[in-house]
């Protein structure tokens, strides 16, 4: 039978008809639980990246000191660098492992229950890492890094999926960002906390590391009293009843039919594709190009420079004529510059829309490195050079903090419907920490050999995303799930129409054969 032509225009009765759109609003639940769930994992995650560098020189002193308590030799140097590096390299690491759990948990827990079971991966290895140096046990915080990794690998998926499914079309943007938001903020407060002052010293550093736990034990306390996603309550555990209320408690309104009716309708929609694996993910044409740009914006987001940018980011300073003792507080300065731009994400992103801001982050970068490779070669033939280096580096992190940084995390969400979202995840978690591991481990060797040039190397990948998302990637702002799958129908050569009659329906949608179609009966 010859294959029917794509249709990618949805008709008059595709969805239903409910009247006027109620536009949502922030809700004080929905407020609390984004903060909540935000501050008990987003928090951790970037907190835990900045953690271990200020008091670094400290943590390797007592590598060595608990080394020669035990064969009575110090580390060598080598073995020194290997250890520090292994440290640093497992959170990435168990990042990944992390990822790989996300659909089994998620299907099985939920999106609040995952989140609530993550916090064990915290206060664990917040324990072995404050109690490492008593211990005199440096294999202590090396496991930890592992299992704090696995929590930061979870919570990067699974806290934008819970707001996602939660928040109403006209507000998930916003609230989107919000788990970067507290990313960047995690950060800044390790770039603080890490100061010689407080705790980044030798007597200090064990406290700070331990203090990943408190977020956790926060959240491990508050969670419970805030809603499930309903997304999740109805379609994947088929409980209407306790979905409407959870709804109701989210909108702080009684009259939520129009978003319960829509779930109902993409819930029948899928049932023609089942609830999907990781493996059955990639044999579905009507995904492809929603995964091949999951790939794409993060790769793009870590492959972009951003780990190169702060590893420069002490000589630059210093190039500029800032004294070695201040440096610190300049870095602080850049993160707050981080946040502040990521704050700024969220007030505008509903307004200019996904696509818009991704396209001018990455273009801002990609312009900060081609600048900041010529700056960098001819740094000492004029006074002014490393102070244009400078405003390089900072602009670079406005740049990524407005679109590379959180804006892929949102797109995901909306991409991908509720049997295919959590291996969605699971996907664009390995593939965001696979990136990132591979940056820390190549990018030495990428200095070393092409030193300032290096920077050339990350405008390209910039550019090749930019170039991508420019051609591919659709404005996903203020549409419904199943509105977002219509825009790649044309692009995956696949049609997905729910026609809607009075008193039953057709979906069409495609499977790996690509034609399934099954009755539906609406509300």
């Amino acid at each position: 039978m010859k294959p029917q032509q794509p249709e990618s225009r949805m008709e008059d009765r595709d969805v239903p008809d409910t009247g006027a759109e109620k536009k949502g609003k922030l809700s004080l639940v929905l407020a609390l639980a984004t903060l909540v769930s935000a501050f008990g994992s987003s928090f951790q995650y970037g907190y835990n990246v900045a953690a271990i560098n200020s008091p670094s020189q400290f943590m390797q002193s007592f590598y060595n000191a608990t080394y020669f308590e035990r064969y009575d030799s110090y580390i060598d140097d080598s073995y020194l660098t290997l250890l520090w590096s292994i440290s640093v390299s497992m959170y990435p690491l168990g990042g990944f492992f992390g990822s790989l759990m996300v659909a089994p948990l998620v299907n099985k827990l939920g999106r609040k229950g995952t989140l609530l079971f993550n916090n064990i991966f915290s206060i664990v290895p917040a324990i072995l890492m404050g109690a490492s140096e008593a211990a005199k046990s440096f294999e202590m915080v090396i496991v930890a890094r592992v299992i704090i990794g696995v929590c930061a690998g979870l919570s990067s998926n699974v806290v934008p999926m819970y707001l996602g499914e939660m928040s109403p079309k006209n507000l998930r943007g916003a609230i989107g960002v919000v788990p970067q938001l507290f990313i960047t903020i995690g950060i800044l407060v390790a770039q603080i906390l890490g100061l010689r002052s407080i705790l980044g010293n030798a007597e200090g550093w064990p406290i700070m590391l331990a203090l990943t736990g408190i977020p956790a034990v926060i959240e491990l306390l508050v969670l419970p009293f805030f809603p499930e996603s309903p997304r999740y309550t109805l379609i994947q555990k088929g409980d209407t009843d306790k979905a409407r209320r959870d709804l109701q408690k989210l909108r702080n309104r009684e009259d939520v039919d129009e978003e319960i009716e829509e779930m109902h309708v993409e819930d029948q929609s899928e049932k023609a594709e089942g609830r999907l694996s990781v493996l059955t993910l990639f044999s579905f044409r009507s995904l492809r190009w929603q995964l091949i740009s999951v790939f794409i914006m993060n790769m793009g987001q870590q492959l972009s420079g951003v780990n190169a940018i702060y590893y420069y980011a002490d000589s630059i300073y210093l190039s500029a004529g800032v004294e070695e003792s201040n440096v610190q507080y300049v870095t602080i300065a850049t993160g707050s510059i981080n946040v502040i731009m990521t704050l700024i994400a969220v007030f505008i992103i509903e307004a200019s829309g996904r696509k818009l801001l991704l396209l001018i982050g990455f273009g801002i970068c990609c312009g900060a490195c081609t600048v900041l490779t010529i700056t960098l070669q001819f740094k000492e033939t004029a006074t002014w050079i490393p102070y244009l280096s400078a405003a390089c580096l900072i602009i670079y992190v406005i740049g990524h903090a407005i679109g590379p940084s959180p804006i892929p995390y949102v797109v995901t969400t909306e991409m991908f419907r509720q049997s295919s979202r959590p291996a969605a995840f699971m996907v664009a978690g390995s593939v965001h920490w696979l990136s990132n591991f591979t940056v820390g481990l190549i990018f030495p060797f990428l200095e070393k050999g092409l030193g300032p040039f290096s920077f050339i190397v990350f405008a390209a990948i910039c550019l090749a995303t930019l170039l991508y998302i420019l051609m591919i990637v659709p404005e996903t702002k203020n549409k419904t799930f199943l509105e977002v799958s219509q825009l790649f129908a044309t692009r995956n050569k696949t049609r997905i129409i729910v026609e809607m009659e009075s008193t039953s329906a057709k979906v069409t949608s495609d499977g790996p054969d690509g034609n399934n179609v099954l009755p539906m009966t609406t509300l």
